[in-house]
């Protein structure tokens, strides 16, 4: 498959207009005349499957969901079968009968969120060649499917850096939503960072088993916190929104503890409010939302990067670690590391 790269893919509204080889349908290769390009536009629709966790887990779905309403409103499109639209998955046995019901519904351009939707997509774009898909998080080599990667371990090495220069205890914790090859990658990326800066530190790696369990979450971050962990990483969706309730309810309790979450996927700093402070250290950001509505603009000018792999980076701008509460001292250290991947000093570990 052909793979490429997107520059600045952070930088909202830096990146339109990027020309891609066209891989879309016969008929956009011979629409030239202005008229047929502006209805094609007006009737252009996507629709996103969302993996477990809904648009609400304030994490991956919710990144995603966001940048598809915005390209709605840029392109004065309306929620609905006519404009832009979600289908929830509450369970995987579900993602097969959301596809399927995209394709049905007509929209010109189905995403998939997650990983997760891989089989269900492989099947269901393999019985509908003439209709274009999207994979986050996963490669289909198919040519109506377009896929997207971000490189998620080095966003997480900065978060390990960050927490490494943060904590009191020189202990660490990490929680995974389910185990896969992506969440792998942030969970590989978090220690060697954090272990860049200090090779003995203590890092605790615990899963949830699932994106859609927040109470699990809020079990391991308590069990994690009352160990001497004083700095989560949570990579976990919807479960993550557990750790940050347990590490509230602690400072709330006692805000003399000094505990901290990391957030993940999008700027989570509103999630670690609590009632004098706010305790989120940091978030990895991952440029969902930003992807979801580059690709539509170009699938809608009918340059679908159909058979393509895009690839997002620390050197494409398509992660990144937000300030968030770091002190000078640990941002200047963060921009040290950054600046040495970026130029290929620091190969960052994919796997644990």
């Amino acid at each position: 498959m052909k793979k490429r790269n997107f520059m600045s893919l952070l930088a909202l509204g830096l990146i339109s207009g990027v020309t891609l080889a066209a891989c879309g349908s016969d008929d956009s290769d011979t629409s030239t005349d202005s008229a047929e390009s502006s209805t094609s536009k007006d009737d252009f629709s996507v629709v996103m499957v969302t993996d477990i966790g809904g648009v609400d887990d304030k994490s991956f779905n919710q990144s995603a969901w966001e940048g598809m309403k915005e390209w709605g409103e840029e392109n004065g499109k309306e929620e609905g079968t006519e404009g832009f639209k979600y289908l929830q998955s509450n369970e995987d046995s579900e993602f097969v009968t959301n596809l399927n019901s995209a394709v049905q519904a007509k929209f010109d351009l189905v995403f998939g969120i997650g990983y997760k939707l891989k089989e269900a997509m492989t099947d269901v774009s393999g019985q509908n060649e003439d209709q274009q898909f999207v994979i986050i998080d996963d490669v289909i080599e198919a040519p109506n499917v377009a896929s997207v990667l971000f490189k998620d371990h080095e966003a997480a090495f900065l978060a390990g850096v960050a927490a490494a220069e943060t904590t009191e205890t020189d202990k660490l914790g990490f929680i995974g939503g389910q185990e896969s090859d992506v969440i792998s990658r942030f969970e590989a990326g978090f220690v060697a960072g954090a272990k860049a800066v200090n090779p003995e530190i203590d890092i605790n790696v615990e899963y949830v088993g699932s994106f859609g369990d927040a109470a699990r979450g809020k079990q391991l971050a308590a069990a994690m916190y009352s160990s001497g962990i004083d700095v989560i990483y949570q990579a976990a969706g919807d479960s993550g929104n557990g750790v940050f309730s347990e590490a509230k309810d602690l400072m709330n309790a006692d805000e003399s503890k000094k505990l901290w979450v990391i957030g993940v996927d999008r700027d989570q700093e509103a999630e670690g409010k609590f009632d004098t402070g706010n305790l989120t250290l940091a978030s990895t950001l991952k440029g969902v939302g930003t992807a979801v509505k580059d690709i539509s603009n170009e699938a809608m000018a009918g340059e679908f990067a159909g058979g393509e792999v895009v690839n997002y980076g620390l050197a494409e701008g398509g992660v990144d670690l937000t300030d968030g509460n770091l002190t000078d001292e640990v941002k200047e250290k963060v921009a040290e590391y950054k600046e040495k991947i970026v130029n290929g000093e620091i190969e960052v570990p994919q796997k644990p």
